[in-house]
């Protein structure tokens, strides 16, 4: 792999207002049961100014980071356990926020927007550690290894990859390919999977950045993709209005989803490997990955789900779409 230089940026015009100086520790009144047929809405958060496009959760579920299409690229970061924000990153980018990765050590946000930079930030105290830049076009997708030592970013104008724990490129997989729209590193962490504007998706050893396999995947962009947690299928959703899944050994298709009747923008897998998430212009619907079967529709936004994700626990769903509001999802319980 190429190495690539690492400019200096010192741009810093962003500062954070802090809602809360912590979260407490308290347990959420979230049900243990993960059986997400009957979930419904527990409360909505508010504060976005564009469409929402990305969401993560920390690695104890007690936090939500948020960003979106607000051309001042603020983030936002929530407290689960009150449903309040706890703090925002005003003026985090530029442009856009399109992605957010919280890595599994939990030390750590990534940022990327169409300003063309990738940003870190401490979540210890909130603060910017520095800026990647060397990608020249919008970047629109993040991952992380799961040893949080290596960060992979998709752009329009290819995948790099950069040392998380050092903050220096690491290398540049592939340059003015198709345009990549997504990203997902396998939980062994061994295998890189990248989805394009073509509908193709690649297979790329991380270590070596060669490339594996390429499957003609979808008819239409590929938006998102997903490995289950044994590592052996990989989901896929796209433009076409589908959802696939593909046997990583062997290349061949698994199953096809169908029901969305526009483009499906995003997808998230119970950390079970039971329950699929997926977002699109006519709401979420909720898919038992066993069998395909789809188990429940979620009607809530007013305008296209335009992210999704898992809590790590298992036991909430979060969307955020264009009508600029986050939902939150689980089995409603009463309190004790």
């Amino acid at each position: 792999m190429a190495a690539v230089a690492l400019p200096v940026n010192t741009w810093q015009g962003f500062y954070i207002h802090q809602a809360h100086a912590a979260i407490e520790e308290v347990t959420p009144n979230f049900p243990a049961n993960t059986n997400f047929a009957n979930a419904q809405l527990l409360y909505t958060l508010k504060g976005h100014n564009g469409t929402v496009k990305s969401l993560a959760f920390s690695p104890d579920s007690r936090m939500l980071v948020s960003g979106g299409a607000e051309n001042e690229g603020v983030i936002r970061l929530w407290n689960l356990v009150k449903g309040k924000k706890l703090a925002t990153i005003n003026k985090a980018h530029k442009a856009a926020v399109e992605s957010l990765v919280i890595s599994p050590d939990g030390q750590t946000l990534v940022s990327c927007s169409d300003d063309d930079t990738i940003n870190l930030w401490s979540l210890k105290n909130f603060k910017f550690s520095r800026s990647f830049v060397g990608h020249t076009s919008n970047v629109l997708s993040l991952a992380v290894s799961p040893d949080s030592k290596v960060l992979v970013s998709g752009a329009l104008d290819g995948i790099r990859m950069w040392d998380l724990l050092q903050q220096r490129p690491l290398g540049t997989i592939v340059r003015f390919d198709n345009l990549i729209y997504t990203l997902a590193i396998s939980p062994d962490g061994q295998t890189l999977a990248s989805g394009d504007n073509k509908g193709v998706i690649k297979l790329w050893n991380l270590s070596t950045g060669k490339l594996i396999s390429e499957l003609a995947a979808h008819s239409s962009a590929v938006s998102d993709v997903i490995f289950t947690p044994d590592g052996q299928t990989l989901v896929s959703a796209s433009h076409d209005r589908t959802i696939k899944l593909w046997n990583i050994n062997t290349g061949e298709l698994v199953r096809t989803l169908t029901g969305h009747n526009n483009w499906v923008n995003a997808i998230a897998l119970n950390p079970d490997g039971q329950t699929l998430a997926s977002a699109g212009r006519d709401g979420i619907k909720l898919w038992d990955l066993t069998t395909g079967e789809l188990i429940n529709t979620l009607s809530g936004h007013t305008d296209w789900v335009s992210a999704i994700a898992f809590s790590p626990n298992g036991k909430i769903l979060a969307s955020g779409g264009f009508d600029q509001k986050i939902k939150i999802w689980g089995i409603p319980t009463k309190r004790k």
